[in-house]
């Protein structure tokens, strides 16, 4: 009889761009069960000059998010990865949509709430209709420079997913 250790899964709350199932399935290089839910107490802020929202606590916030179920370590590492230093993981409870059940899940917050970048609330359909595209494609530049390492650096990846400077 073979016996074998499970590794541990987690379960992630996610918004902004990880939202969109695309951006999901190639930074995870694979499709989770994917499930609709609420956070309470934080604000989904915009970010000046970035392609990608941020949270932070907000007292009277809620953010509306998916949670990406059974996820390995590994798929733990990218989403830490591409999301970089400025956020932190942390556990929080969210309410599943459909049934209304709590559920501790791991997010990623932003680290610095007083961040003065932060403002106003973030719309993922904006997103979607204007920044999707670069967003899928600096996606794929983090994937090959995870890759390969020694290819790109981590700050061209970075400066990929800012904005465009305004036009004058």
């Amino acid at each position: 009889m073979a016996t074998s250790e499970q590794s541990p899964s987690y379960n992630v709350f996610v918004y902004g761009s990880f939202q969109e199932p695309a951006v999901v399935s190639l930074i995870l290089e694979f499709t989770p069960v994917i499930v609709s839910a609420q956070l309470h107490g934080f604000h989904l802020y915009r970010l000046k000059g970035r392609l990608h929202p941020c949270i932070a606590p907000f007292e009277s916030g809620l953010v509306n998010g998916k949670v990406l179920t059974g996820l390995t370590e590994a798929q733990l590492k990218n989403l830490d990865m591409i999301q970089g230093a400025e956020y932190v993981r942390k556990t929080v409870e969210v309410v599943l949509t459909e049934t209304s059940e709590k559920m501790e899940v791991e997010a990623l917050i932003w680290a610095n709430k007083d961040d003065p970048d932060m403002y106003g609330e973030w719309n993922f359909e904006e997103w979607k209709r204007l920044h999707m595209d670069k967003f899928i494609e600096a996606s794929k530049k983090f994937i090959e420079w995870k890759k390969n390492p020694d290819s790109k650096t981590r700050e061209e990846f970075e400066k990929f997913v800012h904005e465009d400077p305004p036009v004058t």
